[in-house]
């Protein structure tokens, strides 16, 4: 029986995929005990009562299987603070599904609607979950490129690339890698090329709690043509410190989640059941998500002042809690190289840029993760300016 498994010929779905680059560079930073900036966490604990509300839950009794599309109150509160933040409703039973964090409900979207031939646009530098994902149900992904260091969608090539075998188009903002975000023309213009079509869209929406400087989160949501065919994905790790937890969420409307959900109940079934009612219990409160953006902006100005004197080059992010720093007057060096020296000889990882492009495009900079506390953002620093 043995040999004969042995020698099974075993051919993946998926060829040629390296080890993550979050991976290798995590794996890096702890071999060489360096300052790890690369892979998106925070390094500082949730909420007390966000933790006291899921004890509670579980001392509760609240450890059985949740209901298949999440629990009732979390999915209310969902739906509250859909209002709350953007006028527009999503009813909770038939239009809010709970999911096993962000990626789940994106890879179970794409699985739900991509068959063999379809076409997927999405925008690189782009989220390394999205092209697997569309390869794996025989997808096709057309990449249009974000060019640095605006990293600004160019709406002629979208246009150019739309065609009778395009069926999903992928959006994320605010943008991981690069900390950008989209701006109400470029949701408009989405809206105008989609209208009349059968597209849908899946908007990535996991750090729509984190953007500065005053600006608004242009959530697909907010424009009724473009709600009609879309989903958007969040993410109750990245909002609140606990990516661990692996809990999120999706809306779409009801025609669009009843097909999601056929899916779903044999993907995930359902998520975590004390970690959803203490979310519940949480989120009822909107000052917990509201005062995220003040937070983090507070991070990021900390982190931008203490290496404004580095020869390193940046545009202060919009959102997430990504900041991209070019290093192009610093080395010719590929960025991988220099994100793998950094780690071994100065001890502080980031991630390079070009592993989010198929390496196929290297502009020079790195992206570093500020959800940290002060005094690992002032180690780091001090790393970066005696570069």
């Amino acid at each position: 029986m043995y040999s004969y498994i042995y020698n099974m010929q075993l051919t993946p779905k998926i060829i040629n995929v390296e080890t993550s680059i979050f991976t290798v560079m995590s794996a890096l930073a702890s071999k060489h005990k360096a300052i790890n900036l690369s892979q998106g966490f925070p390094n500082f604990e949730s909420d007390q009562k966000l933790i006291d509300a899921v004890s509670k839950a579980m001392n509760s009794g609240y450890n059985q299987y949740a209901p298949m599309a999440g629990n009732l109150e979390l999915r209310q509160a969902i739906a509250k603070k859909f209002e709350i933040l953007y006028n527009t409703s999503y009813h909770p039973e038939t239009e809010i599904t709970v999911t096993a964090g962000a990626t789940q409900a994106i890879f179970t979207i794409i699985s739900t609607f991509i068959k063999t031939g379809d076409e997927v646009i999405l925008f690189k530098p782009a989220y390394d979950c999205y092209e697997p994902a569309i390869k794996l149900n025989g997808g096709k992904p057309v990449a249009i490129a974000l060019k640095a260091p605006n990293y600004k969608i160019d709406w002629k090539l979208v246009e150019e690339a739309i065609n009778h075998n395009t069926k999903m188009i992928i959006i994320n903002t605010p943008h991981n890698p690069s900390g950008t975000v989209m701006s109400k023309p470029d949701l408009l213009k989405l809206q105008d090329l989609t209208n009349g079509t059968d597209i849908i869209v899946l908007s990535d929406e996991v750090y729509e709690h984190i953007i500065f400087d005053g600006e608004q989160h242009q959530s697909a949501c907010r424009f009724p043509q473009l709600k009609e065919r879309s989903f958007i994905t969040a993410s109750f790790g990245k909002t609140f410190h606990n990516t661990g937890w692996k809990t999120g969420y999706c809306c779409a409307p009801k025609t669009l989640m009843e097909v999601y959900r056929n899916v779903h109940q044999f993907n995930v079934f359902s998520v975590h059941h004390p970690t959803q009612k203490g979310l519940a219990d949480y989120i009822v409160e909107p000052h917990h998500y509201l005062d995220l953006s003040n937070f983090y902006q507070e991070k990021r100005d900390t982190f931008l002042n203490l290496i404004k004197d580095s020869r390193f080059k940046f545009k202060p992010s919009k959102g997430t809690y990504f900041q991209v720093l070019d290093f192009s007057e610093i080395t010719s060096e590929k960025d991988t190289d220099f994100a793998k020296r950094l780690t071994i000889e100065k001890r502080i990882a980031s991630i390079p840029l070009s592993v989010f492009n198929d390496n196929q495009r290297d502009d020079s900079v790195l992206r570093f993760c500020f959800a940290k506390t002060e005094g690992t953002l002032k180690a780091a620093a001090e790393i970066l300016n005696n570069i």
